[in-house]
């Protein structure tokens, strides 16, 4: 006799919790993320559909397979993966399990997903994000990005919290570890976002002024 899982048919997706690195295209125009183990050599955008990392034809989640998105149930336990030395420059995700899905006991394994937030932990100074700027390694054709403050950004690819929502698309929403939420609006940018993005222009000012004194030091020989 074959034991069957039982079966749930939710009136609404429901909803998980995981840990991802933010990731932006070579050429500046898409934006998503790159898991922490299973998968992670793959970017997947804000809405995805899960594939056999193993290349196996058959459709994810399969039950003798382990591809497909995973997400734990509570934020907490998603949480408690950034303590991890590998993990500190991950964001936290909030999102919606959408398609067929395996339930267990500490989460999900499904096809498909929608990333609805990203909460961005501090910049390695300690200072509140104001931008994702480029963490020094990626994926091919992918630049990963960690969490910067506008005085750490200086000259490396980036993108203010808002930029970063508005090329990955699909209503992400992006906040700062203060809470402060930050995303596309339809009526445009709000003062929190307009603060950040003034702050991150005004840090990569005082970077070229810093870098144009250090040329004018140097006389006509520099």
């Amino acid at each position: 006799m074959r034991l069957r899982l039982p079966e749930e048919r939710p009136t609404e997706p429901p909803t998980g919790y995981k840990i991802a690195h933010p990731v932006l295209s070579q050429d500046g125009t898409r934006a998503g993320f790159t898991g922490v183990s299973l998968g992670g050599a793959v970017p997947y955008g804000v809405l995805d559909e899960a594939r056999c990392v193993y290349g196996l034809r058959h459709r994810a989640p399969h039950r003798r397979c382990d591809c497909g998105f995973h997400c734990v149930h509570d934020s907490a336990t998603a949480e408690a993966m950034l303590c991890t030395a590998e993990h500190r420059a991950a964001v936290l995700l909030e999102v919606s399990v959408l398609g067929a899905y395996i339930r267990f006991e500490k989460g999900f394994r499904y096809a498909r997903q929608r990333v609805r937030s990203a909460t961005v932990g501090p910049c390695a100074c300690g200072a509140v994000a104001a931008a994702l700027a480029d963490a020094g390694w990626g994926r091919p054709g992918w630049r990963a990005l960690a969490a910067a403050c506008a005085g750490c950004v200086r000259g490396r690819t980036s993108l203010s919290l808002a930029g970063f929502a508005r090329v990955a698309g699909e209503g992400l929403r992006v906040r700062a570890g203060s809470g402060a939420v930050v995303g596309e609006l339809p009526a445009g940018l709000g003062v929190s976002e307009l603060v950040a993005e003034a702050a991150l222009l005004q840090a990569r000012l005082d970077w070229f002024q810093t870098q144009l004194a250090r040329l004018d030091q140097g006389g006509p020989q520099g």
